[in-house]
């Protein structure tokens, strides 16, 4: 560790040196730019800008522009480049002059070129047609690049462009660059300092991630950043975090799959217990009957055809009901315990409701029942068309044991509700009569209940078919319920509406 601690301050200082270095080397060069090469840079780029303005006007003079159009051109080109352009024609007579606002007379004139002041210049380029001159105006102190151009049609041309102080300019660059300079050997000391800290920081990581394996927490990794010693040592708590993080999770799924199978095996003992005791409870009545009339029968208590007869119809009849509710209590476990995968397909939700009603028609003409039905011709659904048809035989039936006149009236109404928001239609099944008391809205749905339990067996079921529907509405995760109205009970269930195709 303590060799460790030298080779991060040798680092340290290494580092703060180079970039100081660095940093003084990158200023000098611009210095040295700044001097030697951006006034000639300078110079040639305004040089280049009034070679482009003259073959510009020689071009206008030669026939590319009418001429009560050459002197608004020139106007834009003076305006735009900071130009001074006169043109004097063959007979050296000036035929345009920028500035005019600006030169006020004939001495202002001359003197712009020269004429009478004491100037220095020096040639910068010449050709065969243009020569640029830098002059320097002693009585102003100001610098000019000046093109005097022949044009093709023998006009002369006077091109001036002010020149910036450059030499100024570029002593306030380098005092400038000289303040930079300072502040960022200053700053890049501090960032220097910053950044040989971060060399030392992985060891304290490292010793971080291990204290947390330890723990058994292995979310935290180390950022492999190079290929000293202390990555290589980063990269082999990795290795060794990834082999136990995994041994370990291989451990936790094992569990998870235990715990699983354990509370599967404790759900099905769950529903097998309930199942025996629900058994039990309903096929003591269906067996105790079935039993005495066996034994009349077989005890000849009734000698008479008709008697015996009687007791025959009374077991097969008792033998059925068991049947059915086995097979009922069968159905409600699976789905009580077992999520179910219902067949869903596009049905027409109104021929299915139509052929139930026409099952129950003899025990709606037996109680003198009216049965009202109130929906269009035809509705898709998309839903399992066996379950769905449990729950409407279900509620008709229940409506069915449950019916009174009411106000003089005796009826059962089926209406069908779109929900155009859930995409879903509403069925629902009412009957006239009295209403289902408030702490028994909830229990109806529980296994065996009933309101009434003075009502005979032959007209009170077997008390399973309102659990089954909660159970199928439960596994399909649509709306369903009760509710009382002034003058009867309304049940209902809600199924999506049919998928296009």
């Amino acid at each position: 560790m303590e060799n460790l601690t030298k080779k991060a301050k040798s680092v340290r200082v290494k580092l703060f040196i180079t970039l100081c270095f660095v940093v003084i080397s990158i200023v000098l060069f611009l210095i040295i730019v700044n001097k030697f090469v951006l006034e000639k840079y300078y110079q040639y780029t305004k040089s280049k800008n009034l070679k482009i303005a003259y073959s510009t006007i020689n071009s206008y003079y030669t026939g590319k522009l009418n001429a009560e159009n050459i002197n608004d051109e020139l106007d834009k080109i003076s305006i735009k480049n900071n130009f001074d352009i006169i043109v004097k024609d063959n007979e050296n007579v000036v035929i345009y002059m920028s500035n005019q606002n600006f030169l006020s007379n004939i001495r202002q004139i001359m003197s712009f070129w020269g004429i009478d002041r004491t100037q220095q210049s020096s040639i910068l380029e010449k050709d065969d047609n243009i020569e640029i001159k830098k002059i320097l105006d002693t009585e102003t102190k100001m610098n000019y690049m000046l093109l005097t151009g022949t044009l093709d049609n023998g006009y002369v041309a006077y091109i001036r462009l002010p020149l910036a102080a450059i030499t100024e300019s570029v002593q306030i660059s380098n005092r400038f660059l000289y303040s930079i300079a300072c502040i960022v050997i200053v700053v890049g000391g501090i960032v220097t300092l910053y950044i040989s800290k971060q060399f030392s920081s992985p060891i304290s990581e490292i010793s971080a991630i291990a204290k947390k394996m330890s723990n058994l927490d292995f979310s935290q990794k180390y950022v492999v950043k190079g290929d000293d010693e202390i990555n290589e040592l980063g990269k082999s708590i990795n290795t060794m975090s990834e082999k136990l993080e995994k041994t370990i999770n291989q451990l936790r799924s094992s569990n998870i799959e235990l715990e699983r199978d354990i509370e599967k095996k404790s759900k099905i003992d769950e529903m097998r217990k309930s199942f025996i005791s629900d058994v039990s409870h309903e096929l003591k009545t269906p067996i105790a009957l079935i039993q005495g009339y066996s034994e009349g029968l077989l005890e000849n208590v009734n000698t008479d055809e008709e008697s015996r007869k009687f007791y025959a119809e009374v077991i097969l009849d008792e033998a059925t009901k068991m049947d059915k509710m086995v097979r009922q209590l069968i159905e409600l476990t699976k789905l009580e315990y077992e999520k179910r995968e219902f067949n869903n397909r596009n049905f027409n939700l109104v021929e299915l409701e139509k052929e139930i009603c026409r099952s129950s028609k003899v025990m709606l003409e037996e109680k003198k029942i009216d049965l009202k039905f109130e929906t269009d011709d035809t509705i898709n659904v998309y839903a399992d068309d066996f379950y769905v048809s449990q729950i409407i035989t279900n509620y008709l039936t229940n409506a069915i044991k449950n019916v009174k006149e009411i106000y003089g009236q005796k009826y059962i109404k089926i209406t069908n509700t779109f929900l155009k928001e859930q995409n879903q239609v509403k069925v629902i099944v009412f009957n006239t009569g009295d209403n289902i008391a408030e702490e028994n809205l909830t229990r109806i749905w529980n296994r065996f209940f009933k309101a009434d339990e003075s009502r005979k067996r032959e007209d009170g079921g077997s008390g399973i078919g309102l659990s089954i529907v909660k159970a199928i509405m439960n596994n399909c995760g649509n709306d369903f319920g009760v509710e009382n109205k002034p003058d009867g009970v309304e049940f209902y269930f809600c199924i999506d509406l049919a998928k296009e195709e």
